[in-house]
C-alpha cells in the first residue's frame, strides 16, 4: 500500500513480459550508508510492482542473505564457488524469498579469498558478468549489493553492470569517498564497460530536522544535480527492526513510511528508465 499523498512517480505498467536484465550495482567504499538496506528493500519494492528481480550478494559479510532470510554460512555453493568454478551454474545457486518474484544469490565469509584467488585468472573483471550471463533473460532487474571496498570484486560489479546507484548518508563525513568512488567509476567505464553509467546517488538516513542534513542534501544536489534521486530515505529504527526479522520493510511494516519511500524510489528507477 502507498500513501495516497505520495504519487508524484507513476505506478509502473504490468509488463507483458521478462527480461533481459538491466543490471544495477549498489556501491559505495564506505560501510554503514544503508547500501544492503537499499538493494534488500528496492529489490522487493520492484518485485511488489510485477518486475523479476534477483539480488546478488556480494558482500562476504552475507548481510543481504541474511536480511532475506537465508543463512548462507550453512551452505556449501554461494556466489564465490560460481565465480570460480570452472563451469559455474549460477542457478543452483538462487533462493526464494518470501517476496514473490525476488530471488536472492547468497555470499558468505568465503567470498574474501575471491579477491586473491581471482588475480591470476584471465579476464579476472569479467567473472561476475560471465556467471551471471545465463540468467539474463530470467529478470527484468538483477541488483548486486557490492561489499564496501574499490576491490576487484567491486571491479567485477561494476564491469557486470549496466548503472550504478550510490547509497550515501546524509553527512558531511560520508561524502568525502565519493569523488575517488565516482573517479573508479569512469576508469572502469573507460577501461572495461562503457554501457556502465551513474544512475544516480540516493541520500539515506536522512534527519530533515538537522541544519546538517538539510546542508548535506543541498550540497549533494549542488554536486550531482539532476542525478540525486528525489526520493531520499529518512532515518528510523524499523530499518534495523525488519533486518532482525529477516525481511524487507515493505512486508514487515508495509504501511511505514520507510516502505513508502522505497516503493516511491522504485518508482523513480524506473520512471527514470534504470529499470524494466
Amino acid at each position: 500500500m502507498d500513501d495516497p499523498a505520495d504519487q508524484d512517480f507513476p505506478y509502473p505498467p504490468e509488463l507483458e513480459s521478462h527480461g533481459p536484465a538491466r543490471i544495477i550495482a549498489m556501491c559505495n567504499q564506505k560501510g554503514g550508508v544503508g547500501k544492503t538496506t537499499t538493494s534488500i528493500n528496492l529489490a522487493a519494492a520492484l518485485a511488489e510492482y510485477g518486475r523479476r528481480v534477483l539480488l546478488i550478494d556480494f558482500d562476504p559479510q552475507g548481510a543481504a542473505s541474511a536480511g532475506l532470510g537465508v543463512n548462507a554460512r550453512a551452505l556449501d555453493r554461494t556466489i564465490y564457488t560460481e565465480l570460480l568454478a570452472p563451469k559455474p551454474d549460477i542457478t543452483e545457486i538462487i533462493h526464494e524469498t518470501i517476496v514473490d518474484g525476488l530471488h536472492v544469490v547468497p555470499a558468505n565469509i568465503d567470498l574474501s579469498a575471491a579477491e586473491i584467488q581471482l588475480v591470476s585468472e584471465v579476464g579476472r573483471e569479467h567473472t561476475l558478468a560471465r556467471v551471471l550471463r545465463p540468467v539474463m533473460d530470467d529478470y527484468d532487474v538483477i541488483i548486486i549489493d557490492c561489499q564496501p571496498s574499490l576491490g576487484l570484486l567491486t571491479v567485477n560489479a561494476l564491469t557486470a553492470a549496466h548503472g550504478v546507484i550510490i547509497p550515501l548518508e546524509a553527512e558531511f563525513f560520508a561524502m568525502r569517498g565519493v569523488a575517488l568512488l565516482v573517479e573508479q567509476i569512469e576508469r572502469v567505464t573507460e577501461r572495461l564497460n562503457p554501457k556502465l553509467r551513474l544512475d544516480g546517488v540516493l541520500l539515506t538516513m536522512v534527519d530533515n530536522r538537522t541544519l546538517h542534513a538539510r546542508e548535506v542534501i543541498a550540497s549533494v544536489e549542488e554536486g550531482f544535480g539532476d542525478r540525486v534521486f528525489d526520493t531520499k530515505i529518512s532515518r528510523t529504527v524499523k530499518f534495523p527492526d525488519a533486518t532482525i526479522a529477516a525481511e524487507p520493510i515493505t512486508t514487515y511494516a508495509p504501511t511505514h513510511n520507510g516502505a513508502h519511500a522505497y516503493r516511491r524510489l522504485a518508482r523513480e528507477v524506473i520512471a527514470r528508465g534504470h529499470s524494466a
